[in-house]
């Protein structure tokens, strides 16, 4: 959002809501003695509030018909704007105090797409019936432009494929995810999947840019293999439709294979192993307000016996 926008909404000449608030009173009332009464002010103070209303809109709003205090037309004009305004005012009070009792908070979290799909949403899920009045966003891309958005404080919390680094910033490893080869079911390969058996067969990549790929090109080249692959894409679960239709295999975050059996792949194990790990990165001046440190502590407690557990079950 570009807060510019709001510089100049409100100066010296806006409004003053005690003297909106006095103005309305005296009319409900009927008098400044009233008004002065149901206030706790005294009436000298109410008739000052009227009249630097009055002197800020330059022009006259109560007028004594008979022993009763009458708006004047513009008073009555202001007095339709007055009730909308009360409510607009009440409003952002309410809202504001929900914060301020921690019921209620804004959440911003970046993460890559993988991630996003297959790691986030049981834990969002427990998330939000723990704090139902949480609001919770998620900006998905690659580290560098993540890392990047925490820095500049548009993003709150990321969850990314290290390295990355940043001198405002704190970095913690939480979770570790071993990389996996999946296959066509009709599809013969070697025993052991190492760089160089894999670049014998058409290879399907994440497309460059990221760290999950900078990972994948480097353990290929510790294999001496400079790998050309037959198709990079930015979606893993376009890559999988592109396994599944037999146009060759691919290595993926081993996160990203839950669900592998309803497409029928084959999945194996990767020689030597590759893996990635996903940390947790704020500002080092942030602020945890409750909703945010909640959030910090449900992606603190994701486990690496989970993740075996999750990647166990796929190479079954």
């Amino acid at each position: 959002m570009d807060y510019a926008e709001y510089e100049n909404i409100f100066d010296v000449k806006s409004l003053n809501l005690d003297q909106l608030g006095a103005f309305v009173t005296v009319i409900a009332r009927g008098s400044f003695s009233g008004a002065a009464e149901h206030l706790g002010l005294t009436q000298p103070a109410v008739s000052l509030q009227v009249r630097q209303l009055e002197k800020r809109l330059g022009t006259a709003l109560i007028e004594r018909v008979g022993r009763r205090a009458r708006p004047t037309a513009a008073g009555a004009e202001l007095l339709d704007h007055a009730a909308r305004i009360d409510a607009t005012v009440s409003a952002a009070l309410e809202a504001v105090g929900r914060h301020a009792a921690g019921t209620v908070g804004r959440v911003r979290l970046g993460t890559g797409a993988t991630a996003c799909i297959f790691l986030l949403p049981p834990l969002l899920g427990r998330l939000r019936r723990a704090h139902p009045n949480l609001e919770i966003t998620v900006t998905t891309g690659n580290t560098p432009e993540i890392v990047k958005a925490v820095e500049e404080n548009l993003i709150d919390l990321a969850l990314v494929t290290l390295p990355c680094a940043g001198r405002m910033l704190e970095i913690t490893p939480v979770l570790d995810d071993g990389f996996v080869a999946i296959a066509p079911r009709d599809m013969v390969l070697p025993a052991r999947l190492t760089a160089a058996a894999l670049a014998q067969l058409p290879v399907l990549l994440f497309e460059p840019g990221g760290n999950t790929r900078r990972l994948v090109d480097a353990w290929f080249a510790q294999g001496g293999i400079a790998l050309n692959p037959v198709m990079s894409l930015g979606s893993v679960e376009a890559i999988k439709e592109m396994v599944a239709a037999g146009l060759g295999c691919a290595v993926l975050p081993g996160m990203a294979l839950r669900r592998q059996a309803e497409h029928g792949f084959q999945v194996r194990a990767l020689t030597p192993p590759l893996k990635r790990r996903l940390a947790l990165v704020m500002r080092r001046d942030k602020r945890l307000h409750r909703g945010l440190k909640a959030t910090h502590d449900a992606l603190m407690a994701l486990s690496d016996d989970a993740m075996r557990k999750g990647d166990a079950h796929d190479g079954a």
